[in-house]
């Protein structure tokens, strides 16, 4: 069984492309349900600063690893039935934790869209949609707090999700079909 995790920075399309690896059969894990408990835990808005505002509180709290650390037994569950697609993957040390307990079925697929594209995605979301200037603030975060370029840096396989929805499908539907 592969644990295949999608990496990329906000807006490039790792979202959609777990959803496709989802309708190929594989079971989802998303890290950021991690968040939204958190959230709902401490009984704060669900917006972006709070999002932030946990992620980091519960990387400072427990490591830059919890997120890998706490979603191992539902990615471990989840492959007694099926190969699993992680939604959300951000620091190197949840790479490495992965890496080291998954070994050669762990493979991390980046997806890359420039700047610019992704703002405007995140600009005309209905749900957890972003001002640009608000996704300038979250790449930032993400890169200099999160760790985040890592396993974007050392990904197993590259995708440029730059065109159409059609287009990013095909090269997804090839990695797929890469797998079995």
């Amino acid at each position: 069984m592969k644990v295949v995790s999608i990496v990329g920075m906000s807006g490039s399309g790792k979202s959609e492309i777990s959803r496709m690896f989802e309708r190929s059969g594989f079971i989802r894990v998303r890290f950021g349900d991690i968040t939204d408990e958190e959230i709902a835990r401490r009984d704060w808005e669900l917006n972006e600063e709070n999002e932030r505002r946990a992620r980091e509180l519960l990387r400072k709290e427990y490591g830059m690893a919890v997120y890998a650390e706490l979603n191992l037994p539902r990615i471990d569950a989840a492959l007694e039935g099926a190969n699993v697609v992680v939604d959300g993957l951000y620091s190197w040390e949840e790479y490495k934790l992965l890496r080291k307990y998954y070994g050669e079925n762990f493979i991390v697929v980046s997806v890359c869209s420039s700047p610019d594209v992704r703002y405007r995605r995140l600009e005309s979301r209905a749900v957890r949609g972003l001002k640009r200037d608000e996704a300038i603030r979250r790449d930032a975060a993400e890169i200099e707090n999160l760790n985040k370029g890592g396993p974007i840096a050392m990904a197993d396989i590259a995708l440029v999700n730059e065109s159409s929805l059609k287009d990013l499908g095909e090269q997804v539907q090839r990695v797929i079909a890469g797998l079995r």
